[in-house]
C-alpha cells in the first residue's frame, strides 16, 4: 500500500461523492481507479457496460435482473 497525492479539490470531490455512495472515501477513490482504469482499456465500452462486466467477473447476480 502507497500513498498517491492529489489535489485538494479532488480530495473533496471524492469525499463528498463518499458520502453519497455510502463508501470510504479510500474506497470511492479506489473505485474511481478501478473504473477509469478500465475505461482506458475498453474505450468502446460504457460506464455501465463496465461495471457489468466487472460484476459478471466477480459472478455476481443482483435480484430481479434480467439477464437477455
Amino acid at each position: 500500500m502507497g500513498i498517491v497525492k492529489i489535489a485538494d479539490g479532488l480530495h473533496d470531490e471524492v469525499r463528498r461523492a463518499s458520502t453519497v455512495m455510502c463508501r470510504s472515501i479510500n474506497a470511492q477513490a479506489e473505485f474511481w481507479m478501478k473504473i477509469g482504469m478500465l475505461a482506458e482499456a475498453n474505450p468502446t465500452l460504457s460506464f455501465n457496460d463496465i461495471v457489468k462486466m466487472t460484476l459478471e467477473e466477480a459472478e455476481v447476480r443482483p435480484r430481479g435482473l434480467v439477464v437477455a
